[in-house]
């Protein structure tokens, strides 16, 4: 996705230089009083009683008992739910904290940030030289992610081009020759020597200063790489996602390609997917009638859940995630029209909950943080999907989806060694028909869902949860057969024993 262009703050440098590959591998002084500030964060959120000490001081990993989901390093199972939120809205923390309390107080317990931001850029005046006055902010960053509870995937860059293309937000021009750095061009960035070099050297910046934080859920390596002005993104990618992992080997690493939305980038996903070290598959998908894929103009819920699918037709068992979603106009020329009228959150519903139905490790992730989900005030969407799985441990369930057939649902279900549950979500609901045609959701009353009989245990709990009222309601099974209460857009279905 796009980063729109914000003032620049200035601020000191310091050379990179003076941080080389040699100081990870021995005491740093500096390492260790960080390390002893964020075990006294811990601390205090267990007085706070949100997180757990423990879980907090817990690694995010790919489930040894299930490769397709996450869990912490002590075994207890990790659901990503939250959102992008690349840059604070001013030039302070503050109103990032605004949201992460927002998010946390709402169940959320995962942010996107993009290091490469303007705000977080430590590499903005010269290439190879370190701002650590900028380096504060994200320490400021990771101190509010403990203090909130919420883990990060922190993106260590977005750029596309060194001055030859149009996009100003895109472009950084020190890392060209000409300007102290060590790229004739953007292709030389990438393919030589000393460009490869340089990028190596900040990653290891990094991780002299954040290396060995449980608060970080991954690193990646790059927003959207096959947008980058050159072909470049695959050898490039295979030569980095090791040294992510011999850098931060008790972090996930991973990459991200551009909106799947054309059937050139059907290839490109699977290279990406099929890529040695990269510990979770990605996948960015947006609303865009301008979009080649037809798939890409329709209801959010489908196209979110065929993205998902398609990525587990690869055959690769590991854990994938939409990582950004939401609606554009066409194009990805800005923010869909119809973010104003959205005002229930019909769109970030069907991004939260259709990619987990469909078989994803986590719920959706929306990128509009700020002029969608944080002007409509829709940060209560995520208490919703929390309590849809509240209890669940995916891992221990091997969950197999599934979609029962329905003659006015779309249904997408999860069925597990102990747990079945789905998502039945109105097929004449969608947001061309209540945003763009301005038509009411229609309550739904005497809907009967069959079930396979393999899904139905014989003394199993049935409960329904209607993610628009927030209310659970105890539910009779006929056999394979049960009669839903009235609802309107979706209900999930809950069956245990």
């Amino acid at each position: 996705m796009r980063l729109d262009p914000i003032e620049n703050p200035t601020g000191t440098q310091e050379s990179a230089l003076k941080r080389t590959n040699a100081s990870l591998f021995t005491w740093s002084p500096v390492l260790f009083a960080r390390q002893c500030l964020a075990v006294a964060g811990i601390l205090g959120l267990a007085l706070a009683g949100k997180p757990r000490a423990e879980d907090a001081l817990a690694f995010v990993r790919v489930s040894p008992r299930d490769p397709r989901y996450f869990e912490l390093s002590d075994g207890k199972p990790y659901i990503p739910i939250g959102l992008n939120i690349i840059r604070p809205p001013g030039d302070d923390l503050a109103g990032m904290e605004t949201w992460f309390r927002k998010l946390s107080a709402h169940g959320g317990n995962f942010v996107r940030i993009w290091l490469s931001s303007p705000f977080f850029d430590v590499e903005h005046a010269r290439s190879g030289q370190f701002d650590l006055e900028r380096a504060k902010r994200i320490d400021g960053l990771l101190e509010l992610a403990r203090k909130h509870g919420i883990r990060l995937k922190l993106c260590t860059e977005h750029f596309r081009h060194l001055g030859e293309g149009t996009q100003a937000w895109a472009g950084k021009t020190q890392h060209l020759v000409a300007n102290g750095g060590p790229a004739k061009d953007t292709a030389d960035f990438f393919r030589g020597e000393a460009g490869r070099r340089q990028y190596k050297a900040k990653l290891a910046w990094y991780a002299d200063r954040y290396g060995g934080q449980p608060i970080v859920f991954g690193w990646e390596l790059w927003n959207e790489m096959d947008a980058v002005r050159a072909d470049v993104w695959r050898p490039w990618s295979a030569e980095m996602l090791p040294e992510l992992h011999r850098l931060f080997p008790k972090n996930l690493a991973m990459q991200s390609l551009g909106s799947y939305d054309h059937e050139g980038k059907r290839a490109s996903y699977r290279a990406l997917c099929e890529l040695p070290g990269n510990d979770v598959l990605q996948v960015h998908r947006y609303l865009d009638l301008g979009a080649a894929w037809k798939i890409c103009h329709g209801p959010v819920a489908v196209f979110a859940a065929e993205a998902v699918r398609d990525l587990r037709s690869f055959g690769i068992r590991k854990p994938i995630l939409l990582a950004e979603s939401g609606a554009v106009e066409p194009n990805h020329s800005g923010p869909f029209k119809l973010y104003p009228k959205d005002r229930d959150g019909i769109l970030l519903h069907d991004v939260l909950f259709a990619p987990f139905f469909a078989g994803a490790a986590g719920p959706g992730h929306i990128w509009h943080w700020d002029v969608y989900v944080d002007r409509n005030d829709l940060w209560w969407h995520f208490a919703r999907f929390a309590a849809a799985v509240r209890g669940l441990d995916p891992p221990a369930e091997a969950f197999e989806p599934f979609s029962p057939p329905h003659g006015r649902l779309w249904i997408l279900g999860l069925k597990g060694r102990k747990t079945t549950i789905l998502w039945c979500r109105d097929l004449q609901n969608t947001w061309q028909t209540e945003l763009a045609e301005g038509k009411k959701p229609e309550m739904l009353r005497n809907v009967r869902l069959e079930l396979p009989a393999e899904a139905m245990p014989r003394q199993g709990k049935v409960t329904a949860y209607d993610p628009w009222s927030d209310t659970w309601r105890p539910l009779a099974a006929e056999g394979s057969a049960i009669q839903l209460p009235e609802f309107k857009r979706s209900l999930v279905i809950r069956i245990e024993g």
